[in-house]
């Protein structure tokens, strides 16, 4: 669950540090006083899109902070992804002036994709909005499917999709551009007839300059080898003889001073190291001989390996890469242009997709009697009493989301037969239906904290009550925060806070309060009452507050 939020230079929040316990939290606070900014920081903890528009003004970069308690479930993600999966997660987004964003997990650098993705199983947002979204089709099958936990079937049959429309694609491309391929053919073709001509070998390139090189200079390598020789080895004023004679004398004068030692040991050093070299020189003389014919042979082959890489316009050293892509391009081309066998592999991918979304479909239909079911027993507490809810699948278009058409269907009142949200809904009953979908979607929900960020628009008087009891009950299996304006609902909380806002001619600042029992009875009788409150309004308030 959700233990504290920090949140500083947010919107029109200097800073405020808010703890949270379990159960039903309810925010209040007047219109404009910035309590869906709560949930937007949040949201942002847990890697929601941002730019510098968040930031106060005349800040120079926001900061928000969020202090879990580590889910089971999550702890194998943590693991994966080498993070330490202590008892206590921390989630911390900054977002400066210019709009970057950076972001961390238990004090580790992560990326906003994977903050978002540890978000996911730890809180569940249900916005103000929600009965908007919930009259698009793709709205109302993403909530069938969340109810069902049919998110794992999705992905089989979003994967199956995947590859049958790329083979679909392929053999479209084949059998409409099938003279544009055969000349790619022919072009390919001739371009490895040239290469295999040349049969170059990987690493004979560099082996051919280095032999070219030493035999071009040859004569230029023994005449200068044997002056080196000369040098170091031949008459009595050679280096050798010179070093011999050095190691001799300095010898016989560490008999007087041993600082002499080391010099000893370097002159030592020295004359071994001449005389390996004039081993050395001795044995190459002995390898390298002149040879023209290997030479004009070598050059020949430089000359074809020179001209294939000025027709290619590449280097001669990016030869063998190039004759391997060609390869492999020429492969491929041939697979793409076999026309029979992609429409044979098209055949047995559309097999495999089909039966992949008949399973979706069939577990999309159990758990639409299910869901329909939950909706119309709670419908009969939120004032439609005889109203009626139902999913219809019917055949739809294949896509990647499956074959079928889902559409969610009304009946306000008994005798009536359902139709399509979107057509009979009023904005009241819509409001009260997407409040019951999201509550009992949440029921099955496997993250520890669900948020309302006024779910409740468009609900009063006795439904309101009725909505308070619901989010109440929820909190006993799930940590539940809720934005509210509804005394009804707002009285039904565990634990109330208020958000107020001061202004002055310069800054406007939000502040978050936690209220104790007097403070909330005062709280309650101003959202019943407005900005007079009387003796009558805070009894009212005490009223409501009673279990």
């Amino acid at each position: 669950m959700l233990r504290a939020l920090h949140i500083r230079d947010f919107v029109i929040v200097t800073e405020a540090e808010i703890n949270f316990n379990s159960g039903f939290t309810v925010f209040s606070g007047e219109t404009g006083a910035g309590k869906s900014i709560l949930i937007d920081a949040l949201a942002l903890a847990m890697g929601a899109r941002s730019d510098s528009s968040v930031l106060r003004q005349g800040s120079a970069r926001a900061e928000i902070s969020a202090v879990f308690d580590t889910p089971e479930t999550l702890i194998k993600w943590l693991t994966e992804h080498d993070l330490h999966a202590e008892d206590e997660l921390i989630l911390r987004r900054i977002i400066d002036a210019q709009g970057r964003s950076r972001a961390y997990i238990n004090g580790s650098a992560v990326t906003i994709t994977q903050l978002r993705e540890v978000g996911e199983y730890l809180v569940d947002i249900h916005g103000q909005h929600a009965h908007q979204s919930l009259l698009r089709p793709e709205s109302q099958r993403d909530l069938l499917d969340a109810h069902g936990g049919l998110q794992p079937l999705r992905q089989s049959v979003g994967q199956a999709w995947k590859a049958w429309r790329s083979v679909q694609r392929k053999l479209a491309l084949t059998e409409q551009d099938a003279s544009t391929l055969a000349a790619a053919r022919e072009k390919l073709e001739w371009q490895l007839d040239q290469l295999d001509r040349l049969a170059l070998s990987p690493g004979e390139w560099e082996t051919l300059s280095n032999e070219h090189t030493r035999l071009a200079n040859a004569q230029s390598l023994l005449d200068g080898a044997a002056q080196i020789l000369n040098w170091l080895d031949e008459g009595d004023d050679s280096v050798h003889q010179r070093l011999s004679s050095s190691v001799h004398r300095a010898n016989q004068l560490l008999k007087h001073d041993p600082h002499l030692q080391t010099v000893h040991d370097a002159l030592e050093s020295s004359s071994i190291a001449v005389s390996e070299a004039v081993s050395d020189l001795n044995a190459y003389l002995s390898s390298v001989e002149l040879d023209p014919e290997r030479l004009a042979q070598a050059e020949e082959r430089m000359r074809q390996i020179f001209d294939c890489a000025r027709q290619f316009k590449t280097e001669p050293e990016q030869l063998t890469a190039l004759h391997e892509t060609l390869r492999q391009e020429q492969a491929n081309l041939q697979a793409s242009t076999d026309v029979e066998a992609l429409r044979k592999e098209s055949a047995r991918l559309e097999k495999d997709y089909l039966q992949h979304a008949s399973t979706l479909t069939q577990a999309r239909k159990k758990s639409a009697k299910d869901l329909a079911k939950l909706v119309t027993g709670a419908m009969q507490t939120l004032a439609m009493q005889g109203g009626q809810f139902d999913i219809s699948i019917d055949a739809g278009n294949p896509s990647g989301q499956g074959v079928d058409a889902i559409e969610f269907l009304v009946a306000g009142h008994a005798g009536t037969t359902p139709k399509p949200l979107a057509k009979v809904a009023s904005g009241g009953e819509l409001a009260r239906i997407s409040l019951a979908l999201s509550v009992i979607a949440s029921r099955a929900a496997r993250v520890p904290t669900l948020i309302f960020d006024e779910v409740d628009s468009g609900i009063g008087g006795a439904v309101a009550e009725v909505v308070g009891n619901l989010l109440r009950e929820l909190g006993s299996r799930h940590q539940v925060l809720c934005v509210t304006h509804l005394p009804q609902v707002a009285s039904r909380g565990m634990h109330h806070f208020r958000v107020s806002k001061t202004q002055d001619q310069q800054t406007t600042e939000s502040r978050i309060a936690a209220l104790n029992e007097q403070d909330r009875i005062e709280e309650i009788a101003r959202m019943l009452g407005g900005l007079k409150i009387t003796d009558t309004t805070r009894q009212h308030a005490q009223e409501m507050l009673r279990p």
